[in-house]
C-alpha cells in the first residue's frame, strides 16, 4: 500500500479538518474529476481515489484508524484494529449505550452510489463477430447543472441542521429500573440527512437531480456472445447524496444467421453436395464470415463428414476459432431419362454382390433404393 497517497493529501485538507471541510473538499473535487465532465485520461482514476479517501475520512472509526496506522488500517477491518472490526462494529457498543448512556462513535452516512440502469441491444450475427457501435436512448436522473447536486440555489452548501447538529438523528434518554435507556431516531427536521435545504434550487426544486433523456454510444466488442452483458461505469443514475453515479448494464441479443451458428469460438455451417461431387471430389466455394473461400472436397466424402477451416471462426482478441463444415450428400429425388440410365450403368459396374457389414448398407445401395432400382 506504499504507493497510495495520503487521504488528506488527496482531498487537499489538513489532518484536523472538520466534517464540513471534508465534505466541501470532496464535492469540489468530485465535480472537477467526474468522468462525465472531465474527459481526461486520468480523471476516472482521480475520481476513484477521491471517493475512497472521503469514504474513509468521513467515517469516525475508520478515520481514527487511518490517523493511527495509515493505509495499513485497511487490513484490520472497518474499525481499524478493533477486535470486533471484522464484523463492522463492536457488538456491545449499542448495549452499553442503551443501558449506561456511554458515548460510542457511530458510522456517519457516506455518499451512496447512484442507481444502476439496464438496457437491451439487438445486433446481427456478423456484427457480433466483428464488433459494432450502437446508440441507445435512455432516461435517467442526472446531477442538476445549476446547483451541482447541492440542492441549494446557485450551488451553495446547505447549512447544518440545527435540530440534530448535523448528525441526522435525535437521541432521547429514559430512566428505567436498569438505568438509563437511550434511543436514537432519524431527525424529523432534516429527515436524517444532517443538513437543511433552506433555499432550494429552482431548477431541480431542491432535489439535486433532474430527469434527462440521453443517447449513449455503446461499443460492442468483436466476438461477443448471446446474452452477454456489458457494463458502462458511471453511465447509470446520478447519486442523490453526492456519491458516484451508478452503472449502465447493456444486455446483447444476437439475431440468428441463415447459414452460420456459433459453438464456443467455432462457427458451424452445413454444405450440400451431389453424389458425383461426393464420389469424385470437387473444388467448392464455402461461405465464411470473411466471405467465400475455396475448399477442396476430397473424393469419397461421406454424408455427415466434417472438415475444419482454420482461423475462420469467431475472432476473440488475438485468438480466433475455426469454421466447421459439415457436408451432406444430397440424393436427387427425380431423375431424367439420361441420368437414370447413367445411374443404372453405374450400379451394374459396381456389382451387386458386395460384402456387407452387419446392419450396414453401402452408399450405392442407398442410391438404388432412392432411385427405385
Amino acid at each position: 500500500m506504499a504507493d497510495k497517497r495520503d487521504y488528506y493529501e488527496v482531498l487537499g485538507v489538513s489532518r484536523s479538518a472538520s466534517d464540513d471541510e471534508l465534505k466541501k473538499a470532496y464535492r469540489g473535487l468530485a465535480r472537477k474529476y467526474h468522468p462525465d465532465i472531465n474527459k481526461s485520461a486520468e480523471a476516472e482514476e482521480h475520481f476513484k481515489e477521491i471517493n475512497e479517501a472521503y469514504e474513509v475520512l468521513s467515517d469516525g472509526d475508520r478515520r481514527a484508524a487511518f490517523d493511527r496506522y495509515g493505509h495499513a488500517a485497511n487490513g484490520m477491518g472497518s474499525s481499524g484494529g478493533d477486535p470486533f472490526g471484522g464484523f463492522g462494529a463492536n457488538p456491545f457498543g449499542d448495549l452499553f449505550e442503551s443501558f449506561f448512556g456511554a458515548s460510542t462513535t457511530r458510522r456517519r452516512n457516506t455518499p451512496q452510489r447512484g442507481a444502476d440502469l439496464q438496457a437491451v441491444v439487438d445486433i446481427s450475427f456478423l456484427e457480433s463477430m466483428f464488433g459494432v457501435d450502437r446508440e441507445i436512448e435512455l432516461t435517467r436522473q442526472e446531477t442538476c447543472d445549476d446547483c451541482h447536486g447541492t440542492r441549494m440555489k446557485d450551488g451553495a452548501e446547505p447549512p447544518r441542521c440545527t435540530v440534530c447538529n448535523g448528525t441526522g438523528e435525535v437521541r432521547r434518554v429514559q430512566q428505567t429500573i436498569l438505568g438509563q435507556f437511550m434511543t436514537a431516531q432519524p431527525c424529523s427536521a432534516c429527515k436524517g440527512e444532517g443538513v437543511q435545504i433552506t433555499d432550494p434550487c429552482p431548477t431541480c426544486r431542491g432535489r439535486g437531480r433532474v430527469t434527462r433523456g440521453r443517447n449513449i454510444t455503446v461499443t460492442i466488442p468483436a466476438g461477443i456472445d448471446e446474452n452477454q452483458t456489458l457494463r458502462l461505469t458511471g453511465q447509470g443514475e446520478a447519486s442523490s447524496s453526492g456519491g458516484p453515479a451508478g452503472n449502465l448494464y447493456v444486455k446483447v441479443r444476437i439475431e440468428p444467421h441463415p447459414l452460420f451458428t456459433r459453438q464456443g469460438k467455432n462457427i458451424l455451417i452445413s454444405v450440400g453436395v451431389n453424389v458425383a461431387q461426393a464420389a469424385l471430389g470437387d473444388q467448392l466455394n464455402v461461405e465464411t464470415i470473411d466471405g467465400d473461400t475455396s475448399f477442396t472436397l476430397p473424393a469419397g466424402t461421406q454424408s455427415g463428414q466434417q472438415f475444419r477451416l482454420r482461423s475462420k471462426g469467431v475472432p476473440l482478441g488475438h485468438d480466433r476459432g475455426d469454421e466447421i463444415v459439415t457436408v451432406h450428400v444430397v440424393v436427387p429425388r427425380e431423375l431424367n431419362d439420361e441420368q437414370r440410365s447413367l445411374f443404372e450403368q453405374l450400379a451394374e459396374t459396381m456389382g451387386s454382390e458386395i460384402q456387407q457389414q452387419p446392419n450396414h448398407r453401402s452408399f450405392f445401395d442407398k442410391v438404388k433404393d432412392a432411385l427405385g432400382v
